[in-house]
């Protein structure tokens, strides 16, 4: 006895144009105790109208009848949404045009000489089918559930980098001009007092003050550098020249141009790799030299940071807190950019960015990102 898939009779579309045949596949049917409803058509036309209108559980289908074929009914059924598995049962087909029908998306093929295996090849289909469907819709449950954390990505990225401007202006308006008005205060007092002791004082205070100035403009820097608005080829040299006064290695900026004409969300994602690899070179590399590459050639911008150090051991990247790389990979995807990172110990690491600007509105100068 072959257990039916669904919980409920099959309903099973019979096309076949000799009564004898629907005869036999009905009687094989009901020996194996199957629950089920057999509706027998034998024309194109009536099967097309059926199929539209009606949902079976499974098709079955001679090869050869009336002024047509199964491969006519099946390019029909297969444009339906939803549609059922299709099986040939034919007698009037060899083993080659069998497999070729199957590649085309029919289900399976049965000899009508076989007919006592049609229960179990049609439960097979029916297993086939429903595991082909379930598959597809978790796919599809993936990809929804990739553009939507897609979506939140790029929604956070943007709303980290609006604070961090938000951030770098309070810092700027408010923090590092109390500073220097304190520090002009205290300078003032230093000025015109004559106690050694007072003066020594805010000798002191005003040297604090300055360290404090400083540590405020650097944190500013690093939320958001004003150099932004010149460009992004200005923005890289900047990076790549306080990288080098920090560290002492020598690195090099090679662009393409002197102004590269893209996007402000492009600029800000090529700024922040940039920013990101050099970090990571300065923590883990050690190495000698680093070359960064700027350019916008055919339609895409590409940005390479690639350093001489010790580079990355595999198992490095799928660390569970590896965040800075899955970052970049994030940030990239929020403009429909990749990000390849390629590196061998001993020999270095390349981290490249390539985002497609063709397509995007070139009108749209660098800036500020709103």
């Amino acid at each position: 006895m072959v257990k039916a898939i669904p919980d409920h009779p099959l309903k099973i579309l019979h096309l076949e144009d000799s009564l004898a045949d629907h005869g036999l596949a009905k009687a094989a049917l009901r020996r194996s105790g199957m629950a089920f409803t057999l509706q027998h058509v034998d024309t194109l036309e009536a099967f097309q109208t059926l199929t539209a209108n009606e949902p079976f559980d499974i098709i079955l289908a001679d090869y050869r009848l009336a002024g047509f074929t199964a491969l006519d009914a099946w390019r029909h059924v297969a444009q339906l949404p939803q549609h059922p598995p299709f099986v040939l049962l034919s007698g009037a087909i060899g083993e080659t045009a069998a497999v070729d029908a199957m590649r085309l998306g029919i289900a399976d093929y049965l000899s009508k000489d076989d007919m006592v295996r049609l229960p179990h090849v049609m439960a097979r289909a029916i297993e086939v089918h429903e595991a082909r469907k379930m598959r597809e819709h978790a796919m599809a449950e993936l990809a929804a559930s990739q553009r939507r954390l897609a979506d939140l990505t790029e929604h956070l990225q943007t709303s980290i980098e609006q604070e961090r401007a938000a951030i770098a202006r309070e810092i700027h308006d408010d923090i590092g001009g109390a500073l220097t008005a304190v520090r002009f205060d205290i300078a003032w007092i230093g000025r015109h007092t004559h106690d050694p002791a007072m003066q020594e004082h805010a000798s002191a205070a005003a040297d604090m003050l300055q360290h404090a100035i400083g540590a405020s403009q650097r944190i500013m820097m690093n939320l958001r550098p004003p150099i932004l608005d010149q460009g992004l080829v200005a923005a890289v040299q900047w990076l790549a020249s306080s990288f080098e006064r920090r560290t002492g290695v020598p690195t090099v900026l090679r662009a393409s141009s002197a102004v590269v004409n893209i996007p402000a969300e492009v600029q800000l994602v090529a700024y922040r790799t940039a920013q990101e690899a050099l970090t990571n070179v300065a923590k883990y590399a050690a190495p000698q030299r680093v070359r960064i590459d700027l350019a916008d050639s055919e339609g895409v911008l590409t940005l390479e940071v690639a350093d001489d150090g010790c580079g990355i051991e595999p198992t490095m990247r799928d660390k569970p807190k590896a965040f800075g790389l899955k970052g970049l990979l994030e940030r990239a995807r929020t403009v429909n950019g990749w990000l390849d990172i390629s590196s061998q110990p001993g020999k270095g690491t390349s981290v490249i960015l390539s985002v497609p600007i063709a397509s995007r509105d070139n009108a749209s100068a660098e800036g500020e990102p709103q």
